[in-house]
């Protein structure tokens, strides 16, 4: 693998090839209307390529592939050491691609190439040849019945499950989505968002490249209030998994009730509490502090957005996490020196904006920035903002921004920072930083979140589940524990003679 330096990113824009038409039954295909929508580059609102804005017709056509698919047993009754040898192919002929895979995700998201090309490609890699890995590894299982009995408990696909992204991680979270749901069998449906489409189309294109059979998975580009309502909807879709927000999820959650049943697994929004003690390193939890609230711009549903400091160094904690705050520079994402990209689009640019103006008017105290910056570029950038002397009701404390906003919280114990935590609408991801085991633990214990970490942040890999408490979601990514929600148990009960 080449190394990100070693590449001149401006020039490998200029000659790239960028997808741009729907996926079904293996073959890449214009909508039925011919529609199509622009996806824009954040780094300087340009068009990148005009993509197939499908329809719920397109919908129709793209689900009786799969369930034929899937019907037919192609690839949901196919041995699973040879499903694993097709996956590992697919992830294979990914690293094959993996500069110009970076470079489409970092054109469409805005994100910088370092963390595109370091981060993000080898994270769907592991998550791939992972899963892949651990398919014939995995065995069901005999149930402790009566000597005359036999009683055999399966692990089976779900059928066609309907997988639909975000535009913050598009690649790591369909690649969260796509191993286990095609290593159990299923046919799948991906809906991208219409703002970040092209890495899902490559690598589906490298799927089909590396032996997926015609159907398996099919990827439908277009927007979430026809093409995502029609399809949650669809009486012929066994299951649905979601990464997004909150609001959209519930809606996900009624569509299933009105239509089939569908099972549903949802990963939603969050305002984690990243909490620091008096006796931590606080050299490293306020580097950390900062890379918790301005990675990806802030725009992670896992971003500690609330920073919890302990009333006893609190001034002094808040100036160290200020400096820190202030190397992560926003700007043009193919300069390796730049830290943070750009916000996804303008819209988003705007909400940020409003909240900023709302932590001001609630008496929150602005320590940094809170502007937008580098108008001229045409791109959508803002600076890190932190907001000190926050209180935990306020609507910044309370409401998920998704921008590099941080609202900083003072605590006095282990009791009020478990407390300020909890209280919270969400329960994703937190932090807790401290050099007493006890007080690690136990606040670790004590905040109602999916991932925790202890002097750490970010932290875990794909052998540990992911996802939410509360409002957060349900349903896991990752870990052998993301395959029960592609799957459904089955008994049969068997009597002798």
């Amino acid at each position: 693998m080449s190394d990100v330096n070693s590449i001149n990113w401006a020039e490998l824009a200029k000659t790239t090839q960028y997808p741009n038409q729907a996926i079904i039954n293996g073959k890449n295909v214009d909508s039925v209307t011919g529609k199509t929508e622009a996806t824009i580059n954040p780094a300087n609102g340009q068009i990148i390529t005009q993509v197939a804005d499908c329809s719920p017709e397109d919908a129709d056509i793209a689900v009786k592939n799969a369930r034929d698919t899937f019907e037919s047993g192609v690839w949901s009754q196919m041995a699973p050491g040879e499903r694993k040898k097709i996956l590992l192919r697919w992830a294979q002929l990914i690293e094959d691609n993996h500069a110009q895979i970076a470079l489409l995700e970092s054109l469409d998201a805005g994100k910088p190439i370092s963390d595109t090309f370091d981060i993000d490609v080898p994270s769907a890699l592991n998550t791939i040849r992972w899963t892949a890995e651990a398919i014939d590894k995995v065995y069901e299982e005999i149930a402790p019945t009566a000597h005359n009995t036999i009683a055999l408990i399966e692990r089976l696909p779900l059928g066609v499950v309907l997988a639909i992204v975000p535009w913050n991680f598009p690649l790591s979270t369909t690649a969260w989505k796509l191993a286990p749901a095609l290593a159990t069998g299923n046919s799948v449906i991906l809906k991208p968002d219409p703002k970040t489409p092209m890495t899902a189309l490559r690598i589906a294109q490298l799927a089909t490249e590396a032996g997926l059979p015609d159907g398996v998975l099919n990827v439908l580009t277009g927007d979430g209030i026809n093409l995502g309502k029609h399809l949650s909807l669809h009486p012929d879709i066994d299951g649905q998994t979601f990464t997004g927000s909150t609001n959209v999820g519930k809606l996900l959650m009624q569509y299933a009730g009105q239509s089939n049943l569908k099972r549903t697994f949802l990963e939603l929004g969050g305002k984690s509490a990243n909490i620091v003690f008096a006796d931590a390193d606080l050299e490293s939890a306020a580097e950390m502090a900062a890379v918790a609230g301005f990675y990806n711009c802030g725009q992670t549903c896992t971003a500690g957005t609330r920073l919890l400091i302990q009333e006893s160094i609190y001034d002094t904690f808040l100036a160290k996490v200020i400096e820190h705050a202030k190397t992560w520079k926003e700007g043009n994402p193919l300069d390796l020196n730049n830290r943070m990209g750009a916000i996804i689009n303008p819209s988003q640019l705007e909400n940020i904006q409003r909240y900023v103006k709302i932590g001001q008017e609630e008496g929150a105290r602005l320590v940094l920035g809170g502007k937008v910056t580098q108008t001229e570029t045409g791109g959508f950038y803002h600076e890190p903002t932190i907001f000190a002397d926050v209180d935990n009701s306020m609507r910044i404390a309370q409401e998920e921004i998704f921008g590099p906003v941080m609202s900083v919280i003072k605590f006095k114990d282990e009791a009020d920072a478990i407390r300020i935590a909890n209280d919270s609408p969400y329960g994703l991801a937190g932090a807790v930083w401290s050099n007493n085991i006890n007080t690690a633990l136990k606040v670790a214990k004590g905040v109602r979140t999916g991932t925790m970490g202890v002097n750490n942040y970010f932290g875990g890999d794909i052998t540990v589940p992911f996802g939410g408490f509360k409002e957060s979601g349900n349903g896991r990514d990752k870990s052998l524990h993301a395959m029960d929600d592609y799957t459904e148990l089955k008994t049969t009960w068997i009597e002798l003679n």
